[in-house]
């Protein structure tokens, strides 16, 4: 299976999308404006106590405050607490954590008003972003993640990955990084550690351990909430995370986010360092790989997967509720039965692309089409299982019931992708009246004349909906070639699908964006 990773950067937002032979299979859409990313630390002071809760909640900087469980403390929460306390005492010089004397850890069933107090400084990363109408969730078990390996201060465990199956290949990066391990600090393995060797994982080690201690250097508590570990950019923690000895290409439109990933391909694994591409065409990097017509076909309430069978997706603020069809595959000539268990096989693949492409997550129920025969219903089961093996998002599934549902677990920890892909009608935007079309291509020249004189323009890109652009650029003695003499400007028509019909975008020289309008 090839494995390829698009990067679309403009200036508001930036779009990643993971492609599986050619498949979206993962989309990732942030604006540049967000605040908050999982995996951010702050140092933060804690705003309210809530012993009903057994909870705190800590000003972040978010509209909304930022909520703190018991549990999420961590069991070193004494140790981390006093480090920190030391640290701002003694203005941002802390003694080296190898040689901090560790406090026990805190009763696994104590309450927050026992470690807590309202007004306290507080080390906090974020676990979950702000979702609907919540705040963020965060977790005082600092984790900071590496390529290889997640660093875990104050802890004094090592963990590999289970998805490491050579019991062999745990002992041996087990017994490795223990000899290697600071004093105070846990580490859990990663599954792409797999075969690495010590210097490899000495050098990411150390790297971490650095980014650690960096964070306290001058500490104070002025202009608290204060982020002082940040998490990889949006592009290159997709990149880490998806980073593997399968990934053939990473295609990236914005110069600056290629410089940036090249340099951490080149910094983490120089050998993959030629799958990163820059690409410097003028069409829309989604559009050239057909990106923009997969995320139109498979974002919505009705998703169509295989024969006419298709799924109905629906969303409510307690879960997500998914219908398998069968639609006109039912006029086929196998028996019912078989039938079902072909359809129900073909919908799990779908609905684990689905979970992964919207990045579904608490509860999802799914109604498979009736099977009697429980051999079939096993087999589904095992297809799910199989068809989510591949989402790195912790998920569980159980077997299907006696009613034909499944019920899926999926840890959310980001706002589920939602895109809008019913369209108004482009030319009333909803009211029931329109202008006529026939005047669409005279308002545009109208409005190109506008611009070119105020711009001073002697080249343009007109970005089109495709049959519009089809129009205007159709025979010899086009409608782009009169405009070019009309308005002495070299005029360049381009389609692109992500338009609306009667909607059209206008670029300089420099491919900048002068003007877009939907009539």
């Amino acid at each position: 299976m090839s494995s390829e990773l698009v990067i679309n950067s403009t200036n508001e937002r930036v779009s990643i999308a993971l492609l599986e032979d050619g498949k979206l299979v993962e989309l990732n859409e942030s604006s540049l404006k967000q605040q908050f990313s999982v995996g951010d630390i702050y140092l933060a002071r804690i705003k309210k106590i809530m012993p009903g809760l057994n909870a705190a909640f800590i000003d972040v900087g978010y509209e909304k405050d930022a909520f703190l469980h018991y549990l999420d403390l961590g069991p070193q929460f004494s140790s981390m607490n006093r480090y920190l306390m030391q640290a701002i005492s003694r203005k941002g010089r802390p003694i080296p954590i190898s040689k901090f004397k560790r406090l026990p850890d805190i009763n696994k069933h104590g309450k927050i008003n026992e470690v807590l107090k309202q007004g306290q400084y507080i080390l906090v990363q974020i676990a979950k972003e702000p979702i609907s109408t919540k705040g963020p969730r965060l977790s005082s078990e600092i984790s900071i993640p590496g390529r290889n390996i997640v660093l875990i201060p104050f802890a004094d465990k090592i963990s590999v990955s289970s998805k490491i199956s050579s019991q062999e290949e745990k002992d041996r990066l087990k017994n490795l990084l223990q000899a290697i391990r600071p004093q105070n600090f846990g580490i859990i393995v990663r599954t792409v550690a797999e075969g690495k060797k010590v210097a490899e994982l000495d050098t990411e080690l150390r790297s971490l351990v650095k980014k650690w201690e960096k964070a306290f250097d001058q500490l104070t508590t002025k202009n608290l909430p204060k982020l002082v570990i940040s998490e990889l950019s949006r592009e290159s923690a997709v990149v880490r995370d998806h980073l593997n000895m399968k990934f053939d290409g990473i295609h990236i439109s914005d110069e600056a986010v290629y410089g940036e990933i090249k340099d951490y391909i080149r910094e983490v694994a120089p050998e993959k360092e030629k799958i990163v591409k820059f690409y410097s065409g003028k069409e829309s990097i989604f559009d050239k790989l057909g990106i923009v017509k997969q995320i139109k076909a498979s974002f919505g309430k009705t998703v169509s997967f295989k024969q006419g069978a298709y799924l109905i997706i629906e969303h409510t603020e307690a879960l997500h509720v998914i219908d398998v069809n069968s639609g006109n595959r039912s006029r086929s000539g196998s028996d019912q039965e078989t039938n079902a268990l072909e359809v129900n096989l073909s919908a799990a693949e779908e609905i684990a692309r689905q979970l992964r492409l919207r990045d579904m997550g608490g509860i999802i129920v799914v109604d498979f089409i009736d099977m009697h025969r429980n051999e079939h219903k096993q087999k589904v089961y095992d297809r799910m299982k199989e068809a989510m093996s591949a989402d790195k998002t912790k998920h569980n599934i159980l077997p299907l019931s006696k009613f034909g549902l499944m019920q899926i677990t999926r840890q959310r920890v980001r706002p589920e992708m939602h895109i809008e892909t019913a369209e108004n009608c482009p030319t009333c935007n909803g009211s029931g009246k329109v202008q006529p079309a026939i005047l669409f291509p005279e308002l545009v020249k109208h409005e190109l004349s506008v611009l070119i004189e105020e711009h001073k323009l002697a080249k343009l890109r007109l970005d089109l909906h495709p049959f519009i652009a089809s129009y205007l650029k159709k025979g010899f003695s086009s409608e782009e070639r009169k405009w070019r003499k009309e308005l002495g400007c070299k005029i360049k028509i381009q389609p692109a699908e992500s338009l609306h019909f009667l909607e059209y975008c206008v670029y300089n020289e420099e491919g900048e964006e002068l003007q877009r309008k939907r009539r």
